[in-house]
């Protein structure tokens, strides 16, 4: 697990770190995908999550879901194309697990990617995800999680 100011961002995740979004490969081809720590830590406590309803295709950079909090409302878009497969109903149930633990409990949706391989190839992992976040958050002018 790496951390930059305070954010945990695990390195076997691959991150789109413009829209602070994360994914996870599956043994099964699908691809669970949820808001980074960083993002929840500048949304605040959020108190609301709407995601796309399954078998619903949405292209790379769209929004999966909408998130808000007391202060932000906003997507959460997907760092690959694909078909939702899955949403996470204990989220719908209890928002603040995006919170509490956003690469665990706290995913959005699952999705069935069209072409991981090309999609993927713009998304930082490991040390290179963690520059790019520090990068980011200096420039956001970003005190820490």
């Amino acid at each position: 697990m790496g951390a930059v100011r305070g954010c945990n961002f695990p390195e076997d995740l691959y991150y789109n770190v413009e829209n602070n979004v994360w994914a996870r490969r599956e043994s099964d081809g699908t691809a669970t995908i949820g808001l980074t720590a960083y993002a929840a830590s500048l949304a605040g406590q959020i108190v609301s999550y709407t995601p796309k309803k399954v078998g619903k295709d949405v292209k790379k950079d769209k929004s999966c879901a909408t998130v808000e909090s007391g202060k932000w409302v906003g997507p959460a878009k997907v760092p690959v194309a694909g078909e939702v497969m899955e949403i996470n109903d204990t989220v719908a149930s209890k928002p603040g697990l995006i919170n509490e633990d956003p690469y665990g409990a706290g995913w959005l949706v699952k999705i069935k990617p069209v072409d991981w391989d090309a999609d993927s190839g713009d998304l930082k992992t490991g040390a290179d995800a963690l520059a790019a976040f520090e990068v980011k958050m200096e420039s956001e002018g970003f005190g820490g999680c």
